[in-house]
């Protein structure tokens, strides 16, 4: 990785761990655009990061619901 990705995947994680405390879903807006008014390349790098979070959180829940539904299907 790159030190822009580096750094940029070190403050995703940070910010999503705020996220998830807080409930604000959209607070990596506000962080992106602070990056954003010096390095274009960060902000980029750090979206992607936290786009990529965000996806695997979603994907985790659906397949969390499906093995819920098909327990309940089994009558587990």
């Amino acid at each position: 990785m790159s030190l822009a990705e580096d750094l940029a995947d070190k403050l995703a994680e940070d910010t999503f761990k705020i996220m998830q405390a807080s409930g604000d879903d959209r607070f990596f807006m506000e962080v992106a655009a602070i990056i954003g008014a010096s390095s274009t390349t960060l902000e980029e790098a750090f979206l992607t990061s936290i786009r990529v979070r965000m996806a695997e959180q979603r994907a985790r829940a659906f397949l969390m619901e499906r093995v819920t539904q098909m327990e309940r299907e089994a009558g587990l």
